[in-house]
């Protein structure tokens, strides 16, 4: 099974993105995040496979965010 997070801004784009992921075989959205400041916490606690995030979004971009859990792994 693969484990998603999902990171989007927006709820309702978060919504439709966890409908269409649902009937894929083997995918998992495992948790939710609604920005970038979200992002390092919930990879910790959910040990996604794959983050799924906008790169358009206030206060933590996607880029910024995508760095952070990086430097995280490091």
């Amino acid at each position: 099974m693969i484990r998603v997070l999902l990171v989007d801004d927006d709820a309702l784009v978060r919504s439709g993105l966890r409908i269409m992921l649902a009937g894929a075989a083997n995918l998992d959205v495992v948790a939710e995040a609604a920005d970038g400041r979200e992002v390092l916490g919930a990879v910790d606690l959910h040990r996604p496979d794959v983050v799924l995030m906008d790169i358009r979004m206030p206060e933590l971009d996607g880029l910024a965010a995508a760095k952070l859990i990086l430097e995280d792994l490091e």
